[in-house]
């Protein structure tokens, strides 16, 4: 539980940052009420769903259970980025990618 808690305010804080520095939305303030009241509470209901099934579906493996966990979180970690970062691409960003932003990591993009 807490592994999927921890990727949902890794991925708000993450959104809301470049959110931040992209000048997207509205204020910083509708912005956090939306990432707060609604993106992580989302996210982590997700995430622990994904969790149940993955642990449901394979069983006592501890091994195979422990890689498919890992993989199925960030994957989904991914899409949901990759989902909410598509309005990034603004006048102080013009690629969506804001200024701080590592070049070795790619954009969560579809």
């Amino acid at each position: 539980m807490a592994v999927a808690l921890l990727l949902a305010v890794s991925a708000a804080m993450l959104l809301g940052r470049s959110w931040t520095a992209c000048d997207v939305g509205v204020n910083n303030a509708a912005n956090s009420g939306f990432l707060l009241w609604l993106f992580v509470p989302g996210l982590w209901s997700v995430l622990l769903l994904v969790w149940v099934a993955v642990g449901g579906l394979l069983g006592n493996r501890p091994l195979l259970h422990a890689f498919a966990l890992a993989v199925t979180l960030l994957g989904v970690f991914w899409c949901v980025l990759s989902i909410f970062w598509e309005g990034t691409a603004t006048p102080p960003c013009p690629g969506g990618v804001p200024s701080w932003w590592p070049s070795f990591i790619p954009v969560p993009e579809f």
